[in-house]
């Protein structure tokens, strides 16, 4: 578990077009926001 302030580890996911991208391909040009949405119909 990370704590807060800490670095997140590297990790890639797929962009809307299908290329993976990597959360290095932003160190030190933009912040980066991971945001965690449970999808619309769940009861959370």
């Amino acid at each position: 578990m990370i704590a807060q302030g800490d670095k997140a580890p590297d990790f890639a996911l797929k962009d809307q077009f299908g290329r993976e991208v990597k959360s290095s391909d932003f160190n030190g040009k933009h912040n980066v926001m991971l945001l965690f949405y449970p999808l619309d119909w769940t009861p959370t």
